[in-house]
C-alpha cells in the first residue's frame, strides 16, 4: 500500500468526490473494473484504491503496463513459461496471473494487446484458468482485473481492434476519470500537497507558499498532462525557487521554452526569415506572442471555429489548441 500512501488521492470539487463514492461502491465486488482517463489523470492509483478497499486488499495487488512489451513477451509475463519453452526458459516461470491469486491484477494500456492475449484473458476472467506458454496443464486462479486505458474501447471493438466479448466482461463497471481542467477547486490543494513534499526531499523546513501570481498561473493553464503534468511543474518551481523565503512567484509550464532552443527549420523559412523581422530592437516575447495569437486567429478562421478542425490543421490535440486559446483569452472565439 505504499504507493497508495505516497501519492494519496486528492480532491473536493464535486466530480472527483463522485468518482471516489463510485470506486468505494465497487471495490466491495468481485468484479473486473475499467478506468478510463486520459493520461496523467491517476489511473493507477484508482486502481490502488480499489483493490486496498476490496476484500482482497490483504492479498497480492500486481501491476503491468500492456504497452511496455513486445506481444511474445507480454504473454509470457502474464501467463508464464515451462522450462524449455522457447530459449533462454531454462526454468519454469509463474506470469503475474498466477502471482496475483487471490488478490487484483491491474493491467494498464490494456489497449495494447494483441488478439492473442485478448482471447486468453477472456478465458481467465470467464473460467479462472491458464495454461503457460509451453505447458499442458491447466493452472486453476482467483483474480480480480482492473484494467486501464486512455483510449474509446467501444470505438477500438467496432473497428475490430478489440475483442467485444472481452470489453462486456471487462466493463461491468466503468470508472471514467475527469481530467484536472475539469476539477478547478482541485489544483490549487493538490499544488500545495506537492509543494510540501518536495520542500521536505530538498530539506527545507516548511513550505512558502505560492503567491498571487503563481496562484493565477496554476488556474489559468489548460494541464494537457494533468495531475502528472502538475505535479512536475510544482516540483520544478520548488526546486528553482530553492533558497528563496519569498513566496513562489515564477512557474514554468515548458522546461524547453527559450529563445536559443534549437528549432529545424525549412529552406522556405530560412529564406524568407527576414522578411517579418522587425528590423529595429524589439520585445521578443511580445513579438512572438502577438504572432501566435494573428496565427491562432487566421486558423480558427480557415476551420470555421470548429476547434477540432483547427487543431489538427495546426498540428496539435485539441486539449493543447484549448490551452493556447485559454493563454491568450481567445475562448471567445467559441
Amino acid at each position: 500500500m505504499e504507493s497508495q500512501q505516497e501519492q494519496p488521492l486528492i480532491g473536493e470539487s464535486p466530480v472527483f468526490l463522485e468518482v471516489l463514492e463510485r470506486v468505494s461502491r465497487v471495490a466491495q465486488l468481485n468484479r473486473p473494473v475499467l478506468v478510463i482517463g486520459e493520461r496523467g489523470t491517476g489511473k493507477e492509483l484508482v486502481a490502488a484504491r480499489i483493490h486496498y478497499l476490496s476484500p482482497r486488499w490483504d492479498r497480492p495487488f500486481v501491476k503491468l503496463n500492456c504497452a511496455a512489451l513486445a506481444e511474445s513477451l507480454l504473454e509470457t509475463e502474464l501467463f508464464g513459461h515451462e522450462a524449455g519453452s522457447f530459449t533462454g526458459a531454462v526454468r519454469r516461470r509463474l506470469g503475474r496471473f498466477e502471482l496475483a491469486n487471490e488478490g487484483s491484477l491491474f493491467l494498464d494500456e490494456l489497449s495494447n494487446t494483441s488478439e492473442r492475449v485478448q482471447e486468453k484473458v477472456l478465458r481467465v476472467i470467464e473460467y479462472g484458468e491458464l495454461e503457460r506458454v509451453g505447458g499442458n496443464d491447466t493452472i486453476l486462479t482467483d483474480v480480480r482485473i482492473i484494467g486501464a486505458t486512455n483510449e474509446d474501447l467501444p470505438a477500438l471493438a467496432e473497428e475490430g481492434q478489440f475483442r467485444p466479448d472481452l470489453l462486456d466482461r471487462l466493463a461491468f463497471d466503468v470508472i471514467t476519470l475527469p481530467p484536472l481542467r475539469e476539477r478547478p477547486e482541485d489544483i490549487l490543494p493538490l499544488a500545495e500537497h506537492f509543494a510540501v513534499k518536495m520542500s521536505g526531499e530538498l530539506g527545507l523546513d516548511l513550505f512558502q507558499g505560492f503567491s498571487e501570481r503563481a496562484r493565477n498561473l496554476l488556474m489559468d493553464y489548460a494541464w494537457p498532462g494533468n495531475v502528472r503534468e502538475l505535479k512536475n511543474v510544482v516540483e520544478r518551481a520548488v526546486y528553482t525557487a530553492l533558497g528563496d523565503e519569498r513566496p513562489i512567484a515564477d512557474i514554468v509550464f515548458d522546461p524547453f521554452d527559450s529563445p536559443w532552443r534549437p528549432r529545424p527549420a525549412t529552406a522556405d523559412e530560412a529564406a524568407d526569415g527576414a522578411s517579418w523581422a522587425p528590423g529595429k530592437p524589439y520585445d521578443f516575447k511580445q513579438f512572438i506572442q502577438d504572432r501566435e495569437i494573428d496565427l491562432l486567429k487566421a486558423a480558427l478562421e480557415q476551420c470555421r471555429f470548429n476547434q477540432k478542425k483547427t487543431a489538427e490543421y495546426l498540428g496539435m490535440t485539441y486539449h493543447q489548441l484549448r490551452g493556447y486559446l485559454r493563454k491568450y483569452e481567445l475562448t471567445d472565439a467559441e
